[in-house]
This record gives C-alpha cells, structure tokens and sequence, in this order.
C-alpha cells in the first residue's frame, strides 16, 4: 500500500511540474509597426519613403538602436517587423519618430514631407497615418 502511494505520488508530482512548465513556455506575438502615408486629398501615397528612428534622449538605451526605412506599397503602407528586437518580460518597447519623403522628379511637382510619431507596443499590429504636404 505505501508503495502505491508513492508511485502515484510521483505521478501526480511529474504531471503538475510539466503542466507548470507548458503553461510558462509562452510564444512571442508579433510586435510590428504598420505606417499608412496619405496626401492631403486623403490618397494613398504608393513609393514613399518611409523613415523610424528614435529622438535622442539623455540616457538612450545603447542596446537598442532602430533607424529603419521602408517604401509604401501599392496601398500606402508599410510595415516594420520589430519582433526579433523585443524580449519577452521587458517593459515597453519604444517611441519612434516618422519622416516621410516623396520626391516627384518625373512630372515636375513638388516634393512632399511628413512627420509623425509612433508608440510601439509590445507584441501588438502597432498602426499609425502620416499626411504628406508640399515643402
């Protein structure tokens, strides 16, 4: 009888340490930031370049260092994939800048620019919309 219940002792014991051990193995959600260029018309901007980097502070973080560019698709975004850059447990990710830039050289008109600013949350679809204006 007391060797039954030490094995289904140890049984139960086995079982609740791999139940806890499944239960904080956690996969990562993405964590991206998704940025949508219109102009004042309130039309997509397709071919824009598209700029995140971090305003200096006075103690910046020398292990994070962000200044990615992208240009918008055919539906006026584009999107930055920070996941590998997040750790799980840590807290907050960042606050980034946008410049946007589009430079029409072919029909003649004006370039146009736009800023912004951005908080990215951890493993979320982070989204933000910068208009661009004539400069």
């Amino acid at each position: 009888m007391n060797r039954f219940l030490l094995k289904t002792g140890l049984f139960a014991s086995f079982l609740l340490i791999m139940v806890i051990g499944l239960k904080s193995c956690k996969k990562e959600d993405p964590t991206t930031a998704t940025i949508a260029v219109v102009d004042t018309a309130g039309n997509v901007v397709e071919n824009a370049l598209v700029r995140l980097y971090p305003t200096p502070s006075v103690n910046p973080h020398p292990t994070i260092i962000i200044d990615d560019t992208l240009y918008t698709n055919f539906e006026g975004k584009c999107t930055f994939d920070y996941t590998e850059s997040f750790n799980l447990g840590q807290a907050g990710f960042a606050v980034l800048d946008i410049e946007v830039l589009m430079i029409n050289k072919t029909d003649g008109e004006d370039s146009l620019r736009g800023t912004g600013i951005i908080k990215i949350v951890p493993e979320e679809a982070n989204e933000e919309s910068v208009i661009i204006f004539p400069v």
